[in-house]
């Protein structure tokens, strides 16, 4: 007889998720027609949606069912789920990328993601600084040729380029 299943830190939040964007899925599906009749353009999606939704309540259920894993020493579930779901590198790649993305228009195309490499590959774990320079400096003027003159795709240049360059 196998052992009862065990729920891991943060399934049950996970699983909610779903059901709550199945059913956001067949609200969009049912918008499509409004379900006229069974060929209509919205039956198959709000069908397929409709599966979504049942399959993800009754996944729900047995992961509500399902007692928790227990944490390492006493962990409580808020540790666990810190420790597991959330570590520091992602949490630290994450900040990144929303700095990147808010000093994309400040700075520009340019300076921004070359700021970003080199922190990004630093936050990833490589720790030799030096050729973190020299790899993004070599991967951003690749992007930058290719972009710029092979798909004449214009790069944003920054307000802060902008300003120095008047």
């Amino acid at each position: 007889m196998q052992p009862p299943r065990r729920r891991r830190v943060g399934e049950l939040s996970f699983v909610l998720l779903l059901v709550v964007f199945s059913l956001f899925m067949l609200w969009q599906a049912y918008s499509i027609s409004k379900f006229e009749s069974i060929t209509s353009a919205g039956a198959f999606p709000m069908f397929a949606t409709a599966v979504m939704v049942i399959t993800g309540l009754l996944i729900a259920g047995q992961t509500a069912r399902a007692k928790p894993l227990p944490g390492p020493d006493g962990e409580s579930q808020w540790q666990q789920f810190l420790r597991e779901i959330t570590p520091g590198v992602l949490v630290g790649f994450t900040v990144s990328i929303a700095v990147y993305m808010a000093l994309l228009d400040v700075l520009g195309f340019l300076i921004a993601s070359y700021l970003f490499l080199v922190v990004s590959m630093w936050i990833l774990g490589s720790r030799r600084i030096v050729l973190n320079f020299v790899v993004s400096a070599l991967s951003l003027a690749a992007i930058y040729i290719i972009f710029q003159t092979v798909f004449s795709v214009v790069l944003p240049a920054g307000t802060v380029l902008k300003g120095l360059m008047s």
